[in-house]
């Protein structure tokens, strides 16, 4: 039995970053140059710098959190860039464009959500996805772990493949605590 999490998910500005395999994940993704990918619950925003380097400065990354200091921060050093810092919430209506995004990535973040935060993300994730779009989720393993939720907060990846209403495409270990499993909005 699942329990729900208790209000806002906050990681008081830490970051699962050192632990988890960029190379790997990157490579999974196959970002192309020209797509529109959406870092949700991108934090400090490393992510989205990948990503960008990966664009070339085509396509667009719209780096979403509801951090202020986060936010302000990534602002600052993403002028002159395709990175767009949005402040705002995943689990709900943002102002980017009904299906016009390539990737939503979203890591670490998923177990945090409340069942409403869920049914709003997939909600979301529906609207900004385009045809064939992809959903990137990265979670913690549910195993003893040192760091992160309680087991009983956690999904497996059998867990999360019955939650989100996409097609699950793939699945790859991302290090040594986490997964990353990717869907696809089929029409």
């Amino acid at each position: 039995m699942r329990q729900e999490s208790k209000g806002h998910h906050h990681h008081a500005g830490k970051s699962s970053e050192k632990y988890l395999n960029k190379e790997i994940i990157l490579k999974e993704l196959h970002i192309f140059p020209g797509e529109i990918i959406l870092d949700a619950g991108c934090g400090n925003g490393y992510m989205s710098k990948e990503f960008s380097r990966i664009l070339k400065n085509t396509g667009q990354v719209y780096a979403l959190d509801p951090d202020e200091q986060a936010i302000g921060a990534l602002l600052a050093e993403t002028k002159d860039t395709n990175i767009t810092p949005i402040l705002g919430d995943i689990t709900q209506r943002t102002e980017i464009e009904e299906a016009s995004v390539d990737l939503i990535y979203l890591a670490a973040v998923f177990h945090g959500f409340t069942q409403g935060e869920r049914e709003g993300f997939l909600k979301e994730v529906r609207r900004l996805l385009k045809p064939q779009g992809i959903l990137a989720i990265i979670e913690i393993k549910k195993e003893p772990t040192p760091f992160g939720p309680p087991l009983d907060l956690r999904f497996s990846p059998q867990e999360l493949r019955e939650v989100i209403e996409l097609s699950p495409l793939k699945l790859t270990d991302v290090g040594p605590f986490f997964y990353l499993q990717l869907f696809e909005k089929k029409k």
